[in-house]
C-alpha cells in the first residue's frame, strides 16, 4: 500500500458491527493523539485516502472505514439500507469503537462529505472540527438550486444549468438494474482509465479497488435511497462545527459555485480552492493534509508553526473565513 512507501506505520484492521451490517474499520497512529475520520466516497474504499492518511498518522489518530456496500465491508441488498439513518448509525459505531466519548475532526470526500454534512449539521457534538472535500450538504444544493432559478438572471440559470449537467448521471442510477449490469460488464475498467486521463490519478494497489465493480453496483443504492428526496425537499440544515470546504475548481461532478450562500448556514466557515480535478486526495495529497492539519490546529488553539511546515504553493488567507487559494 501507497502508506508503506510514504513510511507510515501499516493500518490496523478489525471489525466492527454497524447498523445491520460489519464494517471493517482501519486505524494508524497514537490512539491518545486527536483522532481524525476519514469517510470515502463512492465508487472507492477507505484506500483513497492512503497517502492523506500516511502524512496524518505521525501527528493524530486516523481512523478509517469502508462503508456499507464498500471493499471488505458487508454489502445490503436494496435502497432502503443505504438512506442517511443507517449511514449515520454506522458512522456512530465507528466512533463509538474508535473514539468513544471524544470529538474527533471528521473528513470526507464525494459521499464521505455527503454524508459526512449530515453528522455535523444532525450530531454536533460528536465532532470538533469537519473538512468537506467535493461532496456538499444535499439540502443545501436543493436551496441553492430553488434560489437560482427563482430568480432566473442569465448568470444563476448558467449556474444551475452547469450543475444540473454536472449531475446528470445521478438521474441514469435511477435506473432499475442497468448501471448494476454496466458496471459489472466493464464500466470499472472505463472508470480506471478516465481518472487516469481526466484526474492525472494512476492506478496503484488499492485504488480503483479490485472490488470496483461490486463496490459501485452496491453503491447506487446511495443515490437512489437519498438524492431526489433530499433534492426536492430540501431541510433547513445548519451546524456551528468549525467547516472548511476544500473547492477542486476543475472538478467535474460538483460545481465551485455550490458553496454560494453557505456561510448563511455555517458561520464557523472557511473555503480554500485548489487547481485540481475531483479525486483531489490522491492527485493533491500533500495539499489536502497539510490543509487539514492546518484547520485542526486553528480550532485546537495552536499557530501554523505548530501544524509544520507550509506545503509548496499552499497560500492561507488571513483568517479561517476568508477564501483561500493553493496549488500544487
Amino acid at each position: 500500500m501507497s502508506n508503506k512507501a510514504a513510511g507510515a506505520a501499516p493500518a490496523r484492521r478489525r471489525r466492527v458491527r454497524g447498523d445491520g451490517v460489519d464494517l471493517a474499520v482501519y486505524e494508524q497512529g497514537d490512539r491518545s493523539r486527536p483522532t481524525v475520520l476519514l469517510v470515502h466516497g463512492y465508487p472507492d474504499t477507505h484506500a483513497v485516502w492512503d497517502e492523506v492518511a500516511g502524512r496524518l498518522a505521525g501527528r493524530f489518530h486516523v481512523v478509517r472505514y469502508d462503508v456499507r456496500g464498500a471493499g471488505v465491508s458487508s454489502r445490503p441488498f436494496g435502497r432502503r439500507r443505504y438512506t442517511f439513518d443507517y449511514l449515520m448509525s454506522d458512522m456512530c459505531a465507528v466512533l463509538d469503537a474508535t473514539a468513544p466519548e471524544r470529538e474527533v475532526h471528521l473528513v470526507g470526500h464525494d459521499w464521505g462529505s455527503i454524508q459526512a454534512w449530515e453528522a455535523v449539521c444532525t450530531m454536533p457534538d460528536r465532532f470538533a472540527s469537519f473538512t468537506s472535500i467535493s461532496g456538499p450538504c444535499l439540502d443545501h444544493v436543493g436551496h441553492w438550486m430553488r434560489r437560482n432559478l427563482a430568480r432566473p438572471t442569465p448568470s444563476n440559470l448558467k449556474r444551475a444549468a452547469g450543475q444540473g449537467l454536472r449531475s446528470s448521471y445521478i438521474y441514469f442510477f435511477q435506473l432499475p438494474l442497468l448501471p448494476e449490469l454496466l458496471w459489472g460488464a466493464g464500466l470499472a475498467t472505463l472508470f480506471t482509465r478516465a481518472l487516469a486521463a481526466g484526474e492525472d490519478v494512476a492506478p496503484r494497489p488499492g485504488h480503483p479497488a479490485r472490488t470496483v465493480a461490486r463496490d459501485a453496483a452496491a453503491g447506487v443504492g446511495l443515490y437512489r435511497a437519498n438524492m431526489l428526496h433530499r433534492l426536492r425537499r430540501p431541510r433547513d440544515r445548519r451546524t456551528d462545527v468549525p467547516t472548511q470546504v476544500i473547492v477542486p475548481t476543475r472538478d467535474l461532478f460538483v460545481s465551485p459555485h455550490l458553496v454560494g450562500g453557505l456561510a448563511g448556514r455555517v458561520p464557523n466557515l472557511s473555503l480554500r480552492t485548489v487547481e485540481a480535478g475531483h479525486w483531489v486526495p490522491r492527485s493533491h495529497p500533500g495539499v489536502v493534509a497539510h490543509w487539514i492539519i492546518e484547520h485542526i490546529t486553528g480550532v485546537q488553539g495552536g499557530s501554523l508553526t505548530a501544524a509544520g511546515p507550509r506545503t509548496p504553493g499552499a497560500r492561507p488567507g488571513p483568517d479561517r473565513r476568508s477564501v483561500r487559494s493553493g496549488r500544487p
